[in-house]
C-alpha cells in the first residue's frame, strides 16, 4: 500500500486560475526543489527556516518557467509529517503541466488518490477516523455537514473511541493474566466493576449508533418529498422554497409528470427538495408512471410535506397517509392561504390544529415552515460539542463493537470461565480499533484513501 519516495501533485482543483499550488512531499522534497528555484536575494534555500515563503523563478535549465511563492514546511512539523514543499504558479494549465513534468523528471513521482493524508496517518499526524474527516471536509456543502467533519477532525470522535478501548483493554489484560495462575483459582479483575465498564461503553455505543440516522442525512442532505394531490401549488412551492423557476408551474392539473429535485440549504442544514408528480386517479399512462414514482420518493424521503388547498379538510388523507408511512415525518401544508380571509383561516386552524398556513405564490408562512424543517431535522442533538456519526463505515464498526460487548455481558451473567470471555473482548477491542486505525489491513487503508483526490 505504501510506496517511499517523494510524491508530487497538482493540489488545487484543474484548469486555469490565478493561481495554482503544487506539493511535493517526501525527504528529499526541499533539495530537489532547490536544484530547479532561484530564490530572490541569492539565499541558500535548503537552508532557509520551516513555514517559511520566499519568492523567485523555477527554471528548467536556462528557461524561466515561472514567477512563483515556495513554502517549506519541514519533517515532523508538516501535514504529512515529511519534508513538504508547496509551489504557488500562475493557474495557466500549461504552466501546471511544466512544473510538473519537471519534477517528474528530477526525483518525484505522481502521488496516488489520498497519498499526502495516507503518510500524514501512517507518520502519526492523525489517525484513520480524523483522516477520513479530510474527505468529509472537503465534500461538506453545508454548514451542518461541516461542523460534523470539523468535529470528527479534531479528534472529539476519536478521544471517546480511545478512552473506551483504553480502559476496556486494562481489564482485557486482567482477565488475560488469570489465564496464567488458572491453576490457582485468583481473580484479578473485579467482575462488578467490569460490570459497570461494560455497561457504560454499551451505554456510548448506543447512544454514537443513534446519532448516526442524524449524521448521515445531515452529511448527504436530508431528502423532503412535496406530495398532494394535482393543482395544489406543489411546484409554485419548490420554486418559492429555492427562489427560482426550477418546475414547471401551469393551471393544467398533471403538469408535473416526474420527479424534480433540487437542494437547499436551510439555517446550515442541506434539504433536497422532491416536487413529485400530483397523487390522483388517472387513465393517462406516463401520469401514472409519475404518479408511481411519487410513492417511490416518499419511501426515500425523510421528511414528507403533504400539500393541499386552504379550505378543503384533507384530515382523512393526512392521517391514511401517516398510517401507511408510520416511520416518515409528514407535515401537512394548506396552501394558497391568501384566497381566504383570517377569519376563515381561524376556523381551519381549530379543525386542522397541526397544519402550517402558507402562501407559495406570496410567500406568507415560509420563513415558519423553514424554521421548522431545521428543527426536525436537529432535534436539538447537534450541539457544539456533540459528537454525531456520519461515516458507514465507522457505524458499522461500531454495531460490531457493541454486539461483542452485549456476549461479554451475558457471559458475566452465566459466569463462564476467563478464556472465553476474552475471545469476545479481543474482537470488541478489533472493531473499536479499525475506527482509529489501530487494526489496520491494506485493503481496508485501500479502500478508504481511494475515495480522495489525487492532491490530497
Amino acid at each position: 500500500m505504501f510506496e517511499e519516495g517523494n510524491i508530487i501533485a497538482l493540489a488545487t482543483p484543474p484548469g486555469i486560475g490565478a493561481i495554482a499550488v503544487i506539493r511535493i512531499s517526501g525527504p528529499d522534497a526541499i533539495t530537489i526543489v532547490s536544484k530547479k528555484f532561484s530564490p530572490y536575494g541569492e539565499k541558500d534555500f535548503v537552508t532557509q527556516k520551516t513555514h517559511t515563503i520566499h519568492l523567485g523563478y523555477l527554471q528548467d535549465g536556462d528557461r524561466k518557467l515561472d514567477k512563483v511563492l515556495v513554502s517549506i514546511f519541514r519533517a515532523p512539523n508538516s501535514y504529512t509529517g515529511e519534508n513538504i514543499v508547496e509551489i504557488s504558479c500562475h493557474g495557466s494549465t500549461y504552466i501546471q503541466q511544466q512544473i510538473i513534468q519537471l519534477f517528474l523528471k528530477n526525483g518525484c513521482r505522481t502521488a496516488k488518490e489520498g497519498e499526502f493524508t495516507l503518510r500524514a496517518f501512517l507518520n502519526g499526524k492523525m489517525d484513520l477516523s480524523q483522516a477520513e474527516a479530510v474527505a468529509d471536509l472537503i465534500a461538506s456543502e453545508s454548514e451542518a455537514a461541516h461542523q460534523i467533519a470539523m468535529q470528527q477532525m479534531r479528534g472529539g470522535f476519536s478521544t471517546e473511541i480511545k478512552k473506551l478501548r483504553e480502559e476496556l483493554l486494562n481489564f482485557a489484560s486482567l482477565i488475560e493474566l488469570e489465564l496464567d495462575f488458572s491453576q490457582e483459582d485468583v481473580e484479578f479483575a473485579d467482575r462488578a466493576t467490569f460490570r459497570e465498564l461494560l455497561e457504560r461503553i454499551t451505554t456510548v455505543l448506543k447512544t454514537l449508533i443513534d446519532s448516526f440516522a442524524l449524521g448521515n442525512v445531515l452529511k448527504n442532505g436530508i431528502p423532503v418529498a412535496i406530495v398532494g394531490e394535482p393543482n395544489v401549488g406543489k411546484s409554485t412551492l419548490l420554486n418559492a422554497l429555492l427562489n427560482e423557476e426550477r418546475a414547471i408551474v401551469s393551471d393544467i392539473p398533471g403538469t408535473t409528470r416526474d420527479s424534480v429535485e433540487d437542494q437547499l440549504s436551510i439555517q446550515g442544514i442541506s434539504f433536497r427538495f422532491i416536487d413529485t408528480a400530483g397523487i390522483r386517479e388517472t387513465s393517462d399512462t406516463i401520469e401514472k408512471i409519475g404518479i408511481e414514482r411519487a410513492f417511490e420518493k416518499i419511501e426515500k424521503a425523510q421528511l414528507v410535506l403533504y400539500l393541499f388547498e386552504a379550505g378543503d379538510d384533507k384530515s382523512g388523507e393526512i392521517e391514511t397517509l401517516k398510517v401507511r408511512y408510520p416511520s416518515k415525518r409528514i407535515l401537512a401544508i394548506g396552501n394558497k392561504s391568501e384566497k381566504h380571509s383570517e377569519t376563515s383561516l381561524q376556523s381551519f386552524r381549530e379543525k386542522m390544529p397541526e397544519v402550517f398556513w402558507i402562501s407559495a405564490k406570496t410567500g406568507k408562512g415560509l420563513d415558519t415552515l423553514k424554521e421548522e424543517l431545521a428543527t426536525l431535522a436537529l432535534s436539538g442533538r447537534l450541539g457544539k460539542n456533540a459528537i454525531v456519526i456520519s461515516n458507514s463505515r465507522h457505524y458499522d464498526a461500531l454495531l460490531k463493537a457493541l454486539a461483542e460487548i452485549e456476549k461479554v455481558i451475558g457471559g458475566l451473567e452465566m459466569e463462564i470461565p476467563g478464556d472465553l470471555l476474552a475471545i469476545d473482548i479481543r474482537q470488541a477491542l478489533y472493531h473499536l480499533g479499525e475506527i482509529t486505525g489501530s487494526v489496520t489491513t491494506d485493503d481496508l487503508l485501500g479502500n478508504i484513501f481511494s475515495n480522495f483526490c489525487i492532491g490530497k
